[in-house]
C-alpha cells in the first residue's frame, strides 16, 4: 500500500490531532488514515449535483449548489 509523507505540519496541529487520536484509542496514523477515508469517500456538493444530474436529469446550478463547505 502507498504511503504518504506530509511534511511541515504545524506543532499545534500536530498536538491536536495526537490528542484526538489517543481519546479515541487510535494511533496517530490509524486517526489520519481514518480522517483521509472519510474525506475520499464522502461527495462534494458539486459531486453530488453532477450525480443528480447524470442519474436524475437534475440540473442544478451553482445558484442551487453554493461553494464547497468542508468541515
Amino acid at each position: 500500500m502507498p504511503s504518504i509523507v506530509i511534511r511541515d505540519v504545524p506543532d499545534d496541529i500536530l498536538a491536536t490531532l495526537k490528542k484526538r487520536a489517543a481519546k479515541e484509542g487510535k494511533s496517530l496514523q490509524a486517526y489520519i488514515l481514518e480522517l483521509l477515508t472519510r474525506e475520499a469517500t464522502t461527495p462534494t456538493n458539486t459531486e453530488l449535483a453532477e450525480r443528480m444530474r447524470h442519474t436524475a436529469g437534475v440540473d442544478l446550478t451553482d445558484t442551487d449548489v453554493p461553494g464547497e463547505r468542508r468541515h
